[in-house]
């Protein structure tokens, strides 16, 4: 049973016109966001920007972690035609930054990672200006498919850790930690230019000590960002929070990874990795440019 829901964690209901102001300006209802897809609590805040997260590769995972709200199965063979069409969307709707993730793909040989490149390709061609930000799963730990979303020159590579190890055979059973890990490692190393993101959840049971163990351990990877948000179950049938983190023990975690020297952690009750992506990455491009609105 959840305990329960504290005020700070109450968020005005979203304005449907903006949801659906959204879907219209991209034209194109084959077209999928993760807002939509996993039930983001800040849909309503963000389509309200005009602002949102491109879920490629269908909308069917193929694991099935306990936190999220992504159908799971079989999914459909992937469409040559969403590069394209997705590039076309982020032109009509005037976006200066663009957040591109995936369900994981672990029936492709590359788990997908040409088709992340070939959506970085068409964003570049229509030489519309923006920065790109790319939320990709582990690959199954395979570097080539890392270089090939690597060689496509996103701004941003962000891939989450989600969780403490000690959980990840409850929370995230077909991932390992360390597999994790060694992606942002890697990625750093064949791209030092190309800044690092990842970010996890609390509440789900981990101690203050583990979290602080995960910022070390992100700061060892050379992770440039990481985000840290309260886990919300998308629906009653997830599993429920523990408990739900304070905004002042949210802070304490911003602090320790600061002084762990990480570029910037951005934590909060309903921060998530995609969440002010744009401000965030200006905020470690220019530091002291103010807070992160």
């Amino acid at each position: 049973m959840s305990p329960r829901l504290p005020s700070f964690l109450i968020k005005p209901v979203p304005k449907q016109e903006n949801i659906r102001r959204v879907r219209a300006l991209l034209g194109d209802n084959s077209l999928h966001t993760v807002c939509e897809e996993a039930k983001c609590p800040n849909i309503g805040e963000c389509f309200a920007r005009q602002t949102c997260t491109f879920l490629i590769l269908g909308g069917t995972c193929t694991r099935n972690c306990a936190f999220c709200g992504v159908d799971h199965g079989r999914p459909a063979p992937v469409d040559p035609t969403e590069p394209e069409r997705l590039a076309a969307a982020v032109k009509k709707l005037g976006l200066k930054y663009v957040v591109i993730t995936s369900v994981t793909r672990d029936d492709l040989p590359d788990g997908g990672a040409s088709h992340f490149a070939a959506v970085l390709f068409s964003l570049r061609v229509t030489r519309y200006p923006l920065l790109t930000e790319v939320l990709i799963p582990d690959f199954n730990g395979d570097e080539k498919a890392l270089r090939t979303v690597l060689d496509a020159q996103p701004s941003v590579l962000n891939h989450n850790v989600e969780t403490v190890p000690r959980l990840y055979p409850e929370i995230r059973p077909q991932a390992t930690y360390q597999r994790s890990l060694a992606l942002l490692t890697a990625a750093k190393r064949h791209s030092p230019s190309i800044y690092t993101k990842s970010g996890f959840m609390v509440g789900l049971g981990e101690t203050k000590e583990e979290v602080a163990a995960v910022l070390s351990d992100l700061k060892r990877t050379n992770c440039d960002i990481v985000t840290i948000g309260q886990y919300l179950p998308p629906s009653r049938a997830h599993r429920p929070p523990d408990r739900y983190v304070t905004p002042e023990e949210f802070a304490g975690y911003q602090t320790i990874g600061r002084q762990l020297g990480l570029s910037e952690v951005v934590a909060g009750p309903f921060v998530r990795s995609s969440y002010h992506a744009e401000a965030t990455i200006n905020h470690v491009k220019s530091p002291g440019s103010g807070p992160i609105t």
